[in-house]
């Protein structure tokens, strides 16, 4: 009889997987403590979890005011022009974010994802002002000339929760809403 079953296996990585993902920051010791497991099962999950691909990276969740940036949505429908496997590749390698080095833009690509719905491409981005996100917005279009259908730009205004992270000033939100 094996010492752990597969869904017992399941279940604490999912422990740990929550954990880090509300604070990827913590130590292994904080996170060991919380699941109730020792330091060395926490730390050869989070190494199997790492390797086969289910954790992809880590990342910091910022105040856009302090770095000086704002945060952009892009909602992208397609036309009904096949896609050709250049453009794939295209956009495999991240060629925009390219395009926008080369244009001076200081974009930060943080989320480019295909969906199922009125559009079919969201992404979302930081710029250090509205000008810089619509000159991107302009050279997305270009590089996917005849591939894009819309595309429309939306501006975060205030971001209550990132990356199920939530916002620690979100007393500003009553503010916001209240004038």
């Amino acid at each position: 009889m094996p010492k752990t079953s597969k869904e017992q296996i399941k279940r604490d990585e999912r422990k740990i997987i929550s954990l880090l993902q509300s604070d990827a920051g913590q130590s292994i010791d904080s996170i060991a403590k919380k699941c109730g497991f020792s330091r060395q099962k926490v730390w050869r999950i989070i190494k199997r979890l790492e390797e086969n691909g289910t954790i992809w990276g880590y990342t910091a969740v910022t105040d856009n005011a302090k770095t000086e940036v704002e945060r952009f949505i892009v909602l992208i429908k397609r036309t009904t022009q096949p896609v050709k496997k250049d453009l794939v590749e295209r956009i495999i390698k991240r060629d925009i974010e390219e395009m926008a080095k080369k244009a001076n833009l200081e974009i930060n690509l943080e989320n480019s994802y295909f969906v199922n719905g009125v559009y079919d491409w969201v992404i979302t981005f930081t710029a250090r002002n509205l000008t810089e996100a619509k000159k991107f917005c302009e050279k997305i279009n270009t590089a996917y000339d005849g591939y894009i259908a819309e595309l429309q730009l939306l501006e975060e205004v205030f971001p209550v929760k990132t990356q199920g992270i939530i916002n620690p000033n979100v007393e500003d939100l009553k503010n916001f809403i209240t004038g």
